[in-house]
């Protein structure tokens, strides 16, 4: 660190401690760890929402944030006796050092993945030194959301060797289970069908990953630009003193295409235009 991250970091622990102490905010002294997880999970998200917006001042804000609330969680840990502050960011260090041989000790790696490979068979040994057989798969929060859950536990396979070795592979997935649902569309066994829907779903988010796309954002994405889209269609019905339970599917469908083309088409990389 150097003296301006030093002295910024000393005085957001300050402040910290400053909030909790006595003559502090009755607020924040009243906060356990269980009242504060809720807080942690909004910081987290809006932090991802930052990030997606490209603009970095405020993901500068929100990581501070969570930077805060990080610190704040960890004061109440040692204010009840449990690892603090301190203990916290020795033990992540040393974590850290131990999972990257390759850079603090005499092992060499080729690439990227290969680093990825080896930081989950190192975490995999850790937890085996600690009694029991963990998977290399490890365990997932179970709040985690469903297309987070998906990617990583495929990422894990995949620094293993558990994995297509281009992008061909995950794209004929995705065709396969699309032909699977439309076999079951014929029948009764909705049980199934729904099964192949969960397939398609994993294989969508197998290839977005094949393709370094993160499915989450994209799909929050898309449903953004459908709410766009679904307003004008509302705006343009209201314009004609109509709501869109008094308009034709082939309106609305005319009105959604206008809205696409009234939007800014996305740059290629490279366009100045």
């Amino acid at each position: 660190m150097n003296e301006r991250e030093q002295k910024a970091f000393a005085e957001l622990v300050a402040v910290c401690r400053r909030l909790r102490g006595p003559g502090g905010c009755p607020w924040d002294r009243e906060q356990t760890l269980e009242s504060m997880t809720p807080y942690l999970t909004e910081e987290a998200v809006e932090s991802g929402e930052a990030i997606a917006s490209g603009d970095p001042g405020h993901v500068a804000e929100e990581l501070g944030d969570l930077a805060f609330l990080a610190i704040f969680c960890l004061e109440l840990l040692g204010e009840k006796g449990g690892p603090g502050l301190a203990d916290a960011l020795e033990r992540a260090a040393a974590k850290l050092i131990r999972r990257h041989p390759h850079v603090y000790g005499g092992t060499e790696i080729e690439d990227g993945d290969a680093a990825y490979r080896q930081w989950q068979e190192i975490k995999k040994a850790e937890k085996d030194d600690r009694g029991g057989t963990a998977s290399l798969l490890g365990e997932q929060p179970k709040g985690l959301p469903a297309l987070v859950a998906a990617y990583r536990l495929q990422e894990k396979a995949g620094a293993v060797g558990f994995d297509w070795p281009d992008v061909s592979g995950p794209l004929a997935k995705v065709r396969e289970e699309m032909a699977e649902i439309e076999r079951e569309l014929g029948g009764d066994t909705d049980p199934a069908l729904a099964r192949e829907i969960g397939d398609l779903l994993f294989a969508v988010v197998n290839l977005a990953r094949h393709l370094t796309i993160d499915p989450g954002r994209e799909l929050r994405a898309a449903s953004r630009r459908f709410r766009e889209r679904f307003h004008h269609i509302e705006r343009r019905l209201a314009e004609q003193g109509r709501r869109p339970s008094e308009a034709t599917l082939e309106e609305m469908d005319a009105l959604w295409e206008e809205a696409k083309a009234l939007a800014p088409r996305p740059r290629a990389p490279g366009d100045a235009s």
